[in-house]
């Protein structure tokens, strides 16, 4: 037992030397990785020019302190000192210089919007509403898929963003394929159109639409028309050069015949419909050669449809004359195109003088026909057309059946009919040898759509005349109910049903949800209305539990709307507890009556300062009251 005893006390002692041995190697240890970590990753900062970030070592961590003039900067040495020592050993002291100083970034936003969703890329201020944005886009966009890219900078807002963002979103709701371009102050819109009609609409609304403050850009693209039959006419006489109706199939061809045009006398602007259905790529140089051959007989009207050409020389032209142009020209002419050419001769005179119908379309829709038809079916015929085209209300009818009219005279009336049905206002004019539209049009594309009736119905040798001054269309801006009429609305679907929520609690009863159910109906067409939804307790319990409830209330009935697809950006929601009774509150009956929802519009200026005040302490509005209570709660 003494050597056993002796021995331990020999070997103790060396255990502990030996673990003191340890320790303090691994202390050492330590402390030379520690060293050498931290030198290491000083090293490469400063070689990456980051020579603002400081390095200390505590223990295996390194921990980088200093200010980084940017959040990039900040990156860049984390990920530096990430791949000399484990990334878990960096410890990330650092801060970010501010922004006071710094350029602020160029705010910008590309909204794209098509059949398969909506996409945004951009960036955004940080103060942007990005939950407002994303729930009014998601509204636009429809249940299809929206793609939000965008990135937000901590600096100030610029001048013009948010009302430029804000007609942005609203443009987006009228665009179902276009691509919206935001920056501060400005918004540019490209679209495409489903027609002409449609595209004179949005750009209309759009104007309408855009603040002053918001400058407005806009390419908003309609397809091209098809034309049957492809048409051109071109005449010349005393009075000058004109054309009564121009197609082309391209830009080259619509300046190929301009030219030609201005090289035989027209001074007048030529706007050529730029359409689809052209009968041969040698369009335009037939088109050409038709007016060349019109200028070298001195006047004369030429007219093309598809692939045929009527020319028609004036009264007096030499024969010989006649026969060398239009000899030329038909000759010249590509194979595809045929030729008919014809001198006139003046109609004979009748005892009873020149025959004549004509017919008046006044501004506000009234037609008044008189003049001759060759019999009584005709007469019939005409007055039928006449009431489909401008109403049996608005119809005058002198007409009077002669016999021994020209032949074709009832389809000459009728295609001159319908020509005026095309104005807004004008008069029509038939005669053997001419039929005459005068008056006014919304579009100029209607002179060329009447010759064209007319070449289609009366033929290519027909003389007419189309003389029509275009006038703009006054469309009318839907900008949807006020918002006192929404509220008002409301007031008038509810009636006395009331919103009720179990006892104690913000949630909605069945028969609440019905009301929801109408309510909705009426503010879908409410968008951008500033809307309050207003909350109400008794007066039982304690005022700060009265207010809460009456908040969770309102937000409540908000969050049914958001859910029914209302369109609630603008909407707000405000309990005011028991404040504002409208009704005994010592009573089960008045308190029933101070339990309620009321829907009221609020001005901006109450947006910028919400108080605790309930809109009863408003002044009254004689007109249209500001509120309407649509329901009570219970609890």
């Amino acid at each position: 037992m003494p050597l056993r005893l002796s021995t331990v006390l020999i070997r103790v002692p060396s255990f502990v030397v030996a673990a003191l041995l340890s320790y303090f190697a691994a202390v050492a240890v330590v402390a030379v990785v520690e060293n050498r970590s931290v030198i290491t990753v000083q090293e490469a900062l400063i070689d990456d020019d980051q020579s603002w970030a400081t390095v200390l070592g505590d223990g295996l961590q390194v921990i980088i302190e200093g200010r980084a003039p940017s959040e990039a900067a900040r990156f860049r040495s984390i990920s530096i000192a990430g791949s000399i020592v484990d990334a878990s050993r960096v410890i990330d002291n650092m801060s970010i210089a501010d922004n006071e100083g710094i350029a602020a970034p160029k705010f910008a936003i590309e909204i794209l919007r098509n059949d398969s969703g909506v996409s945004l890329i951009g960036l955004i201020p940080a103060a942007s509403d990005r939950a407002d944005i994303s729930e009014r886009i998601a509204e636009i966009a429809d249940g299809k898929p929206v793609n939000d890219l965008l990135e937000a900078a901590n600096f100030p807002m610029p001048e013009g963003w948010r009302q430029a963002l804000t007609f942005a979103i609203r443009a987006l709701a009228i665009l179902p394929r276009s691509k919206i371009s935001v920056a501060p102050g400005l918004v540019e819109v490209t679209a495409i159109s489903d027609s002409p009609e449609q595209k004179l609409e949005l750009e209309t609304n759009l104007r309408a639409l855009a603040p002053a403050a918001v400058e407005l850009t806009m390419s908003i693209s309609a397809p091209r028309p098809v034309i049957t039959p492809f048409t051109a006419r071109f005449s010349l006489d005393a009075e000058g050069a004109r054309f009564d109706a121009c197609a082309a199939d391209t830009i080259e061809a619509a300046a190929q015949i301009e030219a030609a045009a201005r090289a035989a006398g027209l001074e007048d602007d030529l706007d050529c419909t730029i359409a689809l259905g052209v009968p041969s790529g040698f369009w335009a140089d037939a088109v050409e050669m038709s007016i060349q051959s019109v200028y070298r007989l001195g006047g004369g009207t030429v007219t093309l449809s598809d692939a045929d050409i009527s020319l028609v020389a004036l009264e007096g032209t030499p024969q010989d004359l006649f026969d060398t142009v239009v000899g030329e020209f038909e000759n010249a002419l590509p194979d595809i195109f045929s030729l008919t050419a014809s001198l006139p001769v003046a109609p004979e005179a009748t005892p009873e003088g020149v025959p004549q119908f004509s017919a008046t379309l006044s501004p506000e829709g009234h037609a008044q026909l008189r003049g001759r038809v060759p019999d009584d079916l005709t007469n019939m015929m005409v007055e039928n057309y006449a009431k489909a085209r401008f109403g049996q209300s608005n119809l005058t009818m002198g007409t009077r059946v002669v016999e021994g009219l020209p032949r074709g005279w009832s389809v000459r009336v009728l295609a001159g009919l319908e020509a005026l049905s095309m104005l807004t206002n004008g008069s029509v004019i038939v005669q053997p040898d001419l039929v005459a539209v005068r008056g006014n049009t919304t579009s100029a594309d209607t002179t060329s759509e009447i010759s064209r009736l007319f070449i289609e119905k009366l033929g290519q040798s027909a003389e007419f005349a189309v003389d029509l001054n275009v006038v703009e269309q006054v469309v009318e801006v839907d900008t949807g109910p006020t918002p006192e009429a929404c509220v008002a609305e409301i007031l008038a679907v509810t009636g006395d049903r009331k919103i009720i929520f179990d006892p104690g609690s913000a949630t909605l009863t069945a028969e609440s949800r019905l009301i929801l159910d109408d309510i909705s109906v009426v503010l879908r067409d409410c968008m951008d209305s500033p809307i309050e939804v207003s909350g109400y307790t008794d007066s039982q319990g304690r005022e700060e539990m009265n207010k809460n409830l009456s908040q969770s209330r309102a937000e409540a009935v908000l969050s049914a709307l958001r859910s029914r697809r209302v369109p609630t950006g603008s909407f707000r929601a405000v309990g005011y507890g028991e404040a504002d009774p409208i009704a005994d509150n010592d009573t089960e009956e008045g308190r029933e009556a101070n339990r309620r929802i009321e829907f009221r519009v609020y001005t901006l200026e109450e947006d910028a300062t919400t108080t605790d005040e309930p809109p009863a302490e408003e002044a009254p509005q004689e007109e249209l009251p500001a509120d309407a209570s649509s329901a009570g709660t219970e609890g």
